[in-house]
């Protein structure tokens, strides 16, 4: 009786809750890892300059190419046009074989994850072989985890609703960050390494607890037996998308690549999309020293480490308000609006300057309305440190609105070119291959900008932390003061220049998308005449 009672509460959790728990264990082990994989084998395991370089290279090309090779392995037998006379694989077939690909790669995360932590091969190659091992398991637990919030629910509003609790899990496992703040210290690791151990034993049996539950809920509902998952529309009228009538057959990867090529939004989106990664990861990039330049006077060392944790959980606090709006106006409207939020927030930082607090309470008002424990630090700051706030908080925050805009691409994907079945992973994984490259851009271009604009290079000056450190607040001697003023402004314009000129390339690009509104509701109806059964709603699972 003891085991019966939570066993039979956990088998009752809503499928919504059951898939957004799978976003905290990936959640508390990423952001660990990006706060301190830099650090420990620098400082820790002292890996020398050009073995660090030959990894990060290797790990570059391995990140970009991992993503469409997962989703082409994953799902390219559903790649094919339906025959007319033929049967497809049926939705729950599908959703099944996701969620036992994220019970085995769930696991092999958090081993993955261990590995950096305990030295066992010379740093250089402990270093490679780490990164390529948990970038991979990374990768497909993510498209998995994307993919099934295509196969599980169709509409708008069912999918916002799973994308809510994926939200409401990832900023629980943000959390993880303040708990590291207690455990790193680079002279004595053991108490950080048993940290970690705990992470990755709660996130490897998170995962298989969690893809049980799920498993057994999939299994548990009732189809028809005689009904296919998939069928071929006896034919589109009216208004319909004009589809390709291709005769059924294997699709080659050269073919596919046609069809992407063919499919507009998909290429109107991506290019938002790669100045969106860029735009993130230039922030992520770049905060600490923006709030060392521009913070420092103001804060002490340890409200800088705060404000830097709590950068990583606002943008899913964010997102529990921003997902209720897109059910309301739809994710086209909201994300279009964002961006002109930060332009606009932009143009005002601009016009104010570093040093001009009359909007001030502006931001007071948005934050400490969020956080009420940020008053004390809030007050004295200036205009554009806030502004590296809310600017990193809002774009982090679109970026998570935009997993389900890829779910509408994998719909007129479907629609437009007849699949036996959603290619739902593989298109995820075609995003990331384009857009990826922006997470390269961003400390490349920000670097010489930097260097360009100042004169002031970050990689021969000894007084500031390298771009992407993982240090949350280091200690550093004071600048120069002849250099300070100048440094001090070049982070300013950094700071509000380029959100400026990528909300301004973002709303032209995301001007000329048109998967909203009437298009939308045509490729979903659509989709639906495609299927002669229900999708697997999350309320019907």
């Amino acid at each position: 009786m003891g085991l019966a009672l939570p066993q039979a509460w956990l088998l009752g959790l809503p499928t919504a809750v059951i898939y957004g728990s799978l976003a905290l264990f990936t959640s508390i082990l990423h952001n660990v890892f990006l706060l301190y994989y830099v650090d420990t084998f620098v400082s820790v395991y002292k890996i020398n300059k050009a073995a660090f370089w030959v990894g990060e290279t290797v790990f570059l090309i391995w990140n970009s190419l991992n993503d469409p090779l997962f989703g082409w392995l994953s799902d390219r037998q559903f790649l094919s046009s339906q025959p007319r006379s033929g049967t497809g694989p049926s939705s729950r077939t599908v959703v099944l074989a996701r969620v036992r690909a994220l019970g085995w790669h769930g696991p092999l995360l958090a081993l993955s994850f261990l590995a950096f932590w305990v030295p066992w091969a010379p740093a250089g190659l402990q270093f490679l072989l780490c990164l390529c091992l948990y970038d991979g398991f990374l990768t497909l637990v993510d498209l998995h985890h994307h993919a099934l919030l295509a196969d599980l629910a169709l509409s708008a509003h069912d999918r916002t609703h799973l994308n809510f609790y994926c939200s409401l899990f990832s900023a629980a496992g943000s959390l993880s960050v303040f708990a590291s703040y207690s455990f790193w210290d680079k002279e004595d690791f053991s108490s950080f390494r048993a940290f970690c151990v705990a992470l990755a034993a709660s996130s490897g049996m998170g995962f298989l607890g969690a893809t049980q539950l799920l498993r057994r809920r999939v299994e548990a509902v009732r189809r028809d037996p005689g009904c296919s998952a998939l069928a071929m529309d006896g034919g589109l009228r009216g208004d319909e998308l004009q589809v390709g009538r291709e005769e059924a057959g294997r699709i080659t990867l050269g073919q596919y690549l046609r069809q992407l090529a063919g499919h507009q939004n998909f290429l109107w989106f991506v290019g938002m999309d790669l100045v969106q990664v860029f735009h993130c990861h230039f922030n992520s990039n770049f905060f600490p020293l923006f709030l060392e330049h521009l913070l420092s006077d103001h804060i002490s060392l340890s409200t800088g480490s705060f404000l830097l944790g709590i950068s990583y959980v606002a943008p899913h606090l964010n997102n529990l308000y921003f997902l209720p709006l897109c059910r309301r106006w739809g994710v086209y409207a909201v994300v279009r609006g964002l961006f002109l939020l930060k332009l606009g927030l932009s143009l005002l930082m601009l016009l104010a300057g570093p040093d001009y607090p009359s909007l001030l309470c502006f931001f007071i008002a948005r934050y400490a309305s969020a956080y009420p424990c940020l008053h004390t630090y809030i007050l004295p700051f200036t205009l554009a440190p806030l502004s590296a706030y809310s600017n990193r908080v809002f774009t982090e925050g679109t970026c998570k609105l935009l997993t389900l805009v890829v779910t509408d691409l994998v719909d007129e994907d479907l629609v437009l070119n007849h699949r036996k079945q959603a290619a739902s992973a593989l298109l995820f994984g075609m995003v990331a291959l384009v857009t990826k490259p922006g997470q390269t851009f961003a400390p490349l271009l920000g670097t010489w900008l930097l260097c360009f604009y100042t004169g002031h290079d970050l990689f021969q000056q000894p007084s500031i932390t390298p771009v992407g450190s993982v240090q949350p607040w280091p200690e550093l001697p004071a600048p120069v003061p002849a250099q300070a003023p100048t440094l001090r402004q070049g982070c300013f314009y950094l700071l509000v220049l380029v959100p400026i000129i990528c909300a301004l390339l973002q709303l032209f690009t995301w001007s000329q998308f048109t998967l909203h509104g009437r298009r939308l509701r045509m490729v979903k109806a659509q989709r639906q005449n495609l299927m002669q059964i229900e999708p697997l709603d999350i309320k019907t699972v």
